[in-house]
C-alpha cells in the first residue's frame, strides 16, 4: 500500500473500519463507483471537489 495516495489509503482503512463497501460510499459522497475505484486504485487523482465531498462523507459515520 505504500504507492497508494494518502486518500486512497485514508479510504480503505475508512471501509474496513466501518465494514462499508465501494457502493455504500458512492452512494453516501455522491460519487460514482467507478470514481470510487479510480481513486482507491491511485489510477487518477480525487480533484478538490472530490476530496471534499469524501472526507464530509466520512466524518458523518
Amino acid at each position: 500500500m505504500d504507492n497508494l495516495s494518502e486518500l486512497a489509503q485514508e479510504l480503505i482503512n475508512f471501509e474496513r473500519e466501518k465494514d462499508l463497501n465501494d457502493n455504500e460510499v458512492a452512494f453516501g459522497s455522491h460519487l460514482s463507483v467507478e470514481r470510487i475505484h479510480d481513486i482507491k486504485s491511485s489510477n487518477s487523482a480525487a480533484t478538490a471537489e472530490e476530496v471534499e465531498l469524501l472526507q464530509r462523507f466520512m466524518q458523518s459515520k
